[in-house]
């Protein structure tokens, strides 16, 4: 991923259009009336057949230019794309905008290899171009420009551009920035995403999607940018048929639009379905995305009001908070006796300003419930009277309350006055319950997000040697369908729980030796390479009490599959004890590969009806037990496991555990293709797999290393022998929060002064956060902690490194506990972010420190670090700048 030369697109200095014309409506004198229009900056326009459009000098072509423009423009035909892009390189132009359309693969192939030896940057082709409206950049042909505001907007769409430009600018939307990436083949989503993600001007990023390319770059961007602002989400295509053809039931419900709203959710951004839901999510979140996501309280003055915000929230699945009885009597002591006494809380329609200031007041005391306050206008008190009496309390409490007038003329300045303080505003009680249940989804969202979970359970070893000699053998036979006992011997191999199965050739006699020996009733199957779904030629019979009828169902079996599938290759059956769980649930758990988002899991209500029913899940993995247990609590069935009436709960845990194994498979096994276990039977007493089904593949990319989430890098940890104690250095991980608190807490105030430049009372969850759920893919922070007394660790001393988007500087940050300064922990440390980051590729170490930490400037002398003046500021002389390379010179590789 790289955001290398994106300023140039997003800031120029000077503009170059190529095809700039005033032949009407041609796309170069679109381009250039706008950006004539409105850009401050130097404008070239570039056409031989022209001397001057509009008392501007027009230029032949690259080569008479006085400059190499920061931005060109290209709107010439596609055979003049290639040539264009050369020149420009070759003058020094960092970025370009191809809007020309019609380039066929070679052409485009050839103009990404001209840009690419400059680092030329392109958006496009086939695009509207962008907007930059605080700067007067519009650099499209669109029919009508942006507003300026705080909202991004990056489309795949030419067309919903237009349409969303017209859309927004008639209901007083403005923009940061405005994009139509075409046809991306260079800038693309996730380069938008790690550029806006940092932009200061943006405050929420809203995106349209079709399709997505690069599924790790894409997750990287999006996770570190939803980490900072709300990056929401509109994607076409949620009827996508799913893989008819696929040998399991999870290759054809993993449908890649399903699969993506997983990832969506894993990234910790929000999909919502509608233009105008866009920018009602984009409002919500900004305003309101740190207040509570809890059950809801509804404040209204009418019945009728109250009741459609209790409707809207049972069709969204938003809980109501249930009023307790020392809520309700704070209430009582403030309302009149004919109030709701329930939520919606009617404070009735004739009151006055000060029963909602009241009202609102009773209502603070508990702070874990958000507030919807539904004004229906009366001419009792005008409506502007009750909202300058309420402000008060609304921004004593920000991010709590979300307003709903009703109504047009009426309620328009106690809108603007709740607007202007910052609370978020509603035109029906359905939209504001629909935009908090955006909030709920986002916060879930997020949550997933911080999950870093490793590839591998430690608590769950598999045999991997019986894992590995299972699949070689399919393999080396040519096949691709593992049989039921192959792929139950290898769901055994990996800890889950599987039904004891014996296999028997294709006689009775065989079959009823083995259903004797397990004990009758027993369960038989067709055993055959060929034959995937068993039960739709007859091939599975249950609950078989006794000798006699176990020969006539084998008998008969034969003969049925014979009949249907004439061609099939039968070995025999297999036969295993029945099952009888009580209060048991039929489940699906199964997994895929994605095209794009590569390895995903599913989980769902089983059974042979799974397809009709259409209860399931989809996650990314890696998985560990929160997110396991959240994508259970996804499904419909996940209300029957918690238990009903007389029905025990299921145990959800021995569910999740399966989910956690079939993660760590995905990542032990790369050529895991397709894997389905239906049903997997649950009941309080636990899970087993009574069927499974496993395809292989030895072309299939897969693995850990083609997880989209990065899991977290176990194989980075390594103990060292310091001072005769076992040290281990490891990457942080979430779970180190609490540790990570008591580390800093330790530290000296003029330690912390000389590593963040400022002294330090106290560090918030926030920040701690920030610290410990890191993104592997773009940060690494490793940790030195030794075991204390008991089962616990303390954290000794912490490095960390962040690494720019193209990989090419990472900036450094050290310390160590204070009472153990010069004892070598540090020199330890650094030399493990080094080897880490020269593996990974990166090309130089940078890190700022002040002139007065001599100890931190002497190790990076040591350490091969050259130190300068700030570069940043080379007056400020408290400063020092330290770097170092960390991949040999060409010369040096060569010699």
């Amino acid at each position: 991923m790289s955001i290398r030369h994106l300023d140039a697109l997003f800031a120029p200095a000077s503009v170059a259009v190529f095809g700039a014309s005033q032949r009407p409506s041609s796309v170069g004198a679109t381009v250039w009336r706008n950006l004539h229009g409105s850009f401050p900056g130097r404008l070239y326009p570039v056409n031989p057949k022209h001397a001057a459009l509009e008392g501007v000098k027009v230029y032949a072509n690259v080569a008479a230019l006085p400059e190499a423009p920061d931005l060109a423009v290209i709107c010439t035909p596609a055979t003049t794309v290639v040539p264009l892009i050369q020149a420009l390189g070759e003058r020094g132009t960092r970025a370009a905008i191809v809007v020309t359309a019609g380039l066929d693969k070679a052409t485009r192939q050839a103009m990404l290899d001209a840009a690419k030896v400059h680092t030329l940057r392109i958006l496009g082709p086939n695009c509207i171009g962008l907007l930059v409206p605080h700067l007067g950049l519009n650099a499209s042909f669109a029919h009508i420009g942006a507003l300026p505001g705080d909202l991004a907007f990056v489309s795949q769409s030419g067309a919903l551009v237009t349409a969303m430009l017209d859309w927004a600018g008639s209901r007083g939307i403005g923009f940061s920035n405005f994009v139509s990436l075409g046809e991306r083949a260079d800038v693309d989503f996730g380069d938008m995403l790690d550029y806006l993600g940092s932009d200061p001007k943006t405050r929420a990023i809203l995106l349209y999607i079709e399709s997505v390319d690069e599924s790790h770059k894409f997750m990287s961007a999006a996770r570190a940018a939803a980490r900072n602002k709300p990056v929401i989400v509109v994607k076409a295509g949620r009827s996508t048929a799913g893989q008819a053809a696929a040998a399991s039931h999870t290759g054809a419900l993993a449908g890649s639009d399903a699969v993506f709203d997983a990832a969506i959710a894993r990234a910790g951004m929000l999909r919502v379905d509608t233009l105008h839901d866009l920018f009602l999510a984009a409002e919500t979140l900004s305003r309101f995305r740190d207040g509570p996501s809890g059950p809801l309280i509804v404040l209204t003055n009418g019945g009728g009001a109250g009741v459609m915000a209790a409707d809207a929230a049972a069709a969204e699945g938003v809980p109501l908070a249930v009023l307790d009885d020392a809520l309700r009597a704070r209430l009582d002591a403030v309302l009149p006796a004919n109030w709701s006494h329930a939520n919606p809380v009617d404070i009735i329609g004739d009151a006055p300003a000060e029963r909602y200031v009241a009202a609102l007041e009773a209502l603070s005391h508990d702070r874990a419930n958000a507030v919807l306050f539904i004004h229906a206008p009366t001419a009792i008190v005008p409506s502007s009277e009750i909202a300058q009496a309420m402000l008060p309390q609304v921004t004593a409490e920000p991010r709590r309350v979300l307003g709903c007038w009703l109504g047009d003329g009426a309620v328009a300045q106690a809108r603007q006055t709740f607007r202007q303080a910052g609370v978020p505003d509603y035109n029906t009680p359905e939209e504001a319950v629909r935009a908090f249940n955006f909030l709920r989804t986002y916060r879930l969202h997020q949550e997933e997000l911080l999950q870093t979970p490793p590839a591998r359970s430690a608590a769950h070893a598999p045999d991997l040697p019986a894992i590995r000699a299972i699949v070689s053998a399919v393999l080396a036979d040519g096949r691709e369908l593992l049989t039921e006992p192959e792929a139950k011997a290898l769901l055994g191999a990996a800890g889950l729980p599987v039904v004891p199965t014996r296999v028997v050739g294709a006689s009775a006699d065989a079959a009823q030796a083995a259903a004797d020996a397990l004990g009758y009733p027993v369960v038989v199957k067709i055993l055959s390479h060929t034959i995937s779904h068993k039960s739709d030629v007859g091939g599975v019979r249950l609950n078989i009490g006794s000798a006699s009828e176990l020969r006539e169902v084998c008998t008969s079996m034969l003969a049925r599959v014979s009949e249907l599938r004439p061609d099939a290759d039968v070995q025999g059956f297999t036969v295993q004890p029945m099952v009888h769980k009580k209060h048991a649930h039929e489940l699906i758990i199964g997994a895929s590969v994605d095209p794009v988002f590569g390895p995903v899991i599913l989980f769902g209500a089983g059974g042979t009806a799974v397809e009709v029913l259409a209860d399931r899940a989809l996650s990314l993995p890696p998985l560990n037990t929160p997110l396991a247990l959240a994508q259970i609590q996804r499904t419909r069935i996940a209300k029957l496991l918690k238990g009903y009436r007389d029905e025990p709960a299921a145990d959800i845990d021995a569910i999740a555990q399966v989910l956690v194994s079939v993660s760590q498979l995905l990542a032990d096994v790369p050529e895991l293709a397709e894997l389905d276990i239906n049903p997997l039977l649950a009941n309080h007493e636990g899970a087993v797999a009574l069927d499974a089904r496993v395809r292989v593949s030895a072309s299939q990319p897969a693995g850990a290393a083609n997880f989209a989430i990065r899991p977290y890098p176990a194989e980075l940890i390594e103990t060292w022998d310091w001072q005769g104690q076992s040290v281990t250095l490891r990457p942080i991980r979430p779970e180190d929060e609490p540790q990570h608190r008591a580390f800093l807490e330790k530290l000296h105030p003029e330690d912390i002064r000389l590593r963040v430049f400022y002294s330090r009372r106290s560090i918030e969850h926030s920040e701690l956060a920030r610290l410990t759920q890191i993104d592997y893919a773009r940060e690494m922070a490793f940790i030195a902690t030794r075991h204390i007394e008991g089962d616990g660790e303390e954290t000794l001393g912490t490095v960390r490194a962040t690494v720019d988007p193209d990989n090419h500087t990472a900036e450094f940050g050290v310390i160590v506990r204070s009472d153990l300064k010069g004892s070598g922990l540090g020199h330890r440390l650094m030399d493990k972010m080094i080897e880490y980051l020269r593996a990974r590729g990166t090309q130089r170490l940078v890190g700022t420190v002040l002139r007065i930490n001599r100890g931190m400037l002497e190790l990076a002398a040591h350490l091969g670090f050259q130190e300068t003046d700030n570069p940043g500021d080379p007056d400020d002389h408290s400063l020092r700048f330290v770097s170092l390379n960390l991949q040999p010179s060409p010369d040096a590789r060569s010699g």
